[in-house]
């Protein structure tokens, strides 16, 4: 996503991005998820200029089921549409099938049922190998933020209701949530949901859209376009109120050789047992190669102690 949307425009650069898509690959990344909406539409195209060259080292993620205007973002799940959707992300990716297909956020005027019956089709028809839901859902208005061993109660129970409806229709592969240091919620009830079925959790924003790599610095401000321009949690002082957070990340990192805070917070997610699946976005080569290099960091009990204990993070999600 920072390659092509919602982060700062200046810094796009599309040769940069096919280098950075390259050396993940290199250092052993195959899953790549990527969505229609993202540019819109542009993302994808970017992709299939790799995937044509690598379509056989990659198992290919994406999503659709959103529409990006200038103002507004619009869910769109009617049948239709989904099939229309599919089609047109093939030509931009380049590939003849898709292996793992998510619904980007659920239509509020179309049954999920009906939606998902229709990507269901799409498996039938050979366009999709697997079906997934993103879970990205708001944290809720409140002042903190909870600590990785104490999450809030019920940020996931619609997601629950509804993956115990559309698995009546056709079996749930994944499911994409929010899940990082500093937003561990889905650990409570999603992810034991996961595991008692064998579904992967992609990990969604696992650095806290760059916060959790300790390279931000309070105050900085962010482009127009940039979504931490507008988070409630990247202002000057919510991001001098969350350094604990990452000086507590530091303090871990300092301990295994060569490791840095991103690979801490990866680490960390790694350690919550093999259904989980972090997917770090980055638009640079050497984040990219330091990312695929957090599966070297092996967290000790002791780490993942003092990691739970971090103080929970501060400011509304929205």
């Amino acid at each position: 996503m920072p390659m092509s949307w919602a982060y700062s425009a200046s810094q796009r650069d599309r040769q940069g991005s096919l280098r950075t898509v390259r050396a993940a690959l290199d250092a052993g990344c195959t899953l790549v998820d990527t969505a229609d909406m993202y540019g819109p539409y542009t993302n994808e195209l970017l992709l299939g200029r790799v995937l044509k060259e690598r379509r056989d080292e990659v198992y290919l993620a994406a999503k659709c089921g959103l529409l990006a205007g200038e103002r507004h973002i619009v869910a769109n799940g009617r049948p239709s549409y989904i099939r229309r959707a599919c089609d047109a992300s093939l030509r931009r990716l380049r590939t003849d099938v898709i292996d793992l297909y998510q619904l980007h956020r659920i239509d509020p005027e179309v049954p999920v049922e009906e939606t998902w019956g229709a990507m269901a089709e799409l498996v039938a028809a050979g366009k999709v190998r697997a079906l997934g839901l993103c879970a990205l859902e708001p944290r809720g208005r409140h002042g903190r933020g909870v600590r990785a061993g104490a999450v809030a109660p019920d940020r996931y129970d619609r997601t629950l209701r509804v993956l115990s409806r559309i698995q009546q229709v056709f079996p749930v592969n994944s499911v994409q949530a929010e899940l990082s240091v500093w937003s561990p919620e889905a650990l409570r009830g999603l992810l034991p949901w996961c595991e008692a079925r064998g579904i992967g959790l992609l990990a969604a924003m696992p650095l806290g859209n760059g916060f959790l790599s300790g390279t931000l610095t309070p105050g900085v401000g962010f482009e127009p376009e940039d979504l931490r321009a507008r988070h409630p949690r990247f202002t000057a002082e919510m991001m001098a109120a969350n350094q604990p957070l990452v000086a507590g990340l530091r303090r871990v990192a300092a301990r295994h050789e060569g490791a840095t805070v991103a690979q801490v917070a990866l680490a960390w997610l790694l350690a919550q047992g093999r259904h989980v699946i972090p997917i770090p976005g980055t638009k640079q080569e050497h984040w990219a190669r330091e990312n695929a290099a957090a599966d070297e960091v092996r967290l000790t009990p002791l780490d993942l102690k003092e990691i739970a204990a971090l103080p929970a993070a501060q400011g509304s999600w929205e």
